[in-house]
């Protein structure tokens, strides 16, 4: 066999042999020695220590050859990767810049994509490769037609302005799923109007950066949180998910067959699940445009220690591959099977808000990390469309 080869067999080697024990508990939280990031770190360890199987199926995703790697420093807090398959470019949203990033597959260059993208969060690519943002500063959805003009898909519901839209994806059929929680009502991420803070008090109006009004959302009331789905005929905005029935959404995904809804809950909170607190991923089979059969598909435990979910995308085989916050040498990137089983992680210096799959074969996994890019090729693709 090949040397991409035998890092493999090692991987899975090592995999099968070590105890289960230690496939969930590393000897230590952190690599050691102390691990550098960068272009001046020197040559990382194969295989990568920080790529942890805890079952021995996840070697079968891992490629032995791969090191997680950082690709890009700046901004403020990176978040909504999506990848463009026509553009063969990743792009990102800057949530507290109110920017959007282009990174280059080729070069690896970021430069500015958006100079004004209204504290944008979650992207995604439709099946005409066409930019669906959510944004947060003027509380609606987006998508960037061919012609470079901007279409609001959503901007209220049941005659009030949205909260916060936060993450969005496309379904096989042409639907368009988009969360909108209300945490994200901040004056970080985009309103001055938002509860406490004194353009609210005051009653005046939100503005950009250029001084150019906008909107005026003084006295807005945050609705309910909801998980809304967009009719591809009509245009509707269809609440699928109340927050009766599920508080604090978050990410959301598809299976890779677009029968099940994966939504994860970000409660507030330090993460105990219960009353008052919801860190985990909720699946729902799908009907007709409907979510029904809710269920908690994965807790986010980790060595007794309740991790927060952010953002998730599955791979061809059903697998999630999810951002998850946590202590130094837990927080990452979690994987998990369809059956809901936790079989490897990724271990990072910071937690990930989002990720997704991208590049010409789909194998690269981009993780964004506060104002960090981490990327690591695997060896399976993404499913979906970005």
């Amino acid at each position: 066999m090949g040397m991409a080869g035998a890092a493999m067999a090692r991987v899975r080697m090592a995999a099968a042999d070590a105890p289960a024990s230690l496939l969930a508990h590393p000897p230590s939280v952190v690599t050691d020695p102390p691990r550098q990031w960068g272009p001046q770190a020197p040559p990382p360890y194969l295989p990568d220590p920080d790529i942890i199987a805890i079952d021995p199926s996840f070697s079968n995703l891992a490629y032995g050859n791969a090191n997680i790697r950082l690709a890009w420093r700046g901004g403020d807090w990176l978040e909504g990767p999506a990848w463009s398959t026509q553009g063969r470019f990743l792009l990102l949203s800057d949530t507290i810049r109110a920017q959007q990033y282009r990174y280059l597959w080729e070069t690896g260059t970021v430069s500015v994509f958006r100079d004004q993208s209204y504290n944008s969060n979650g992207n995604t690519f439709d099946a005409e490769g066409r930019l669906i943002s959510c944004e947060h500063g003027m509380r609606r959805v987006v998508r960037w037609e061919h012609d470079g003009s901007c279409r609001v898909l959503a901007d209220r519901y049941q005659g009030a302005p949205l909260n916060s839209p936060n993450d969005v994806v496309v379904h096989p059929d042409g639907g368009i799923w988009f969360t909108d929680p209300g945490y994200g009502d901040t004056i970080v991420e985009g309103h001055p109007d938002a509860p406490g803070g004194r353009a609210n008090r005051m009653g005046r109006e939100l503005w950009t950066k250029d001084g150019e009004i906008v909107a005026r959302f003084a006295g807005h009331a945050r609705q309910d949180d909801h998980v809304f789905r967009i009719d591809p005929r009509t245009g509707d905005v269809r609440a699928v998910l109340t927050q009766q029935q599920l508080a604090s959404p978050n990410g959301l995904c598809f299976s890779p067959d677009g029968t099940i809804l994966y939504v994860i809950s970000s409660g507030a909170g330090p993460g105990q699940n219960g009353p008052g607190g919801d860190q985990r991923i909720h699946a729902y089979d799908l009907m007709d445009g409907t979510a029904r059969n809710g269920r908690v598909f994965a807790d986010m435990m980790l060595d007794g220690h309740q991790l927060g979910p952010d953002g998730m995308r599955a791979d061809i085989f059903g697998n999630l591959w999810c951002g998850a916050g946590g202590p130094l040498g837990l927080c990452g990137v979690v994987v998990y099977n369809p059956a809901g089983h936790m079989i490897g992680r990724l271990r990072l210096p910071r937690g990930v808000s989002n990720l997704t799959f991208g590049g010409p074969k789909r194998d690269t996994l981009f993780m964004c990390a506060a104002d960090a890019l981490f990327t690591l090729v695997v060896n399976t693709q993404g499913a979906g469309l970005s």
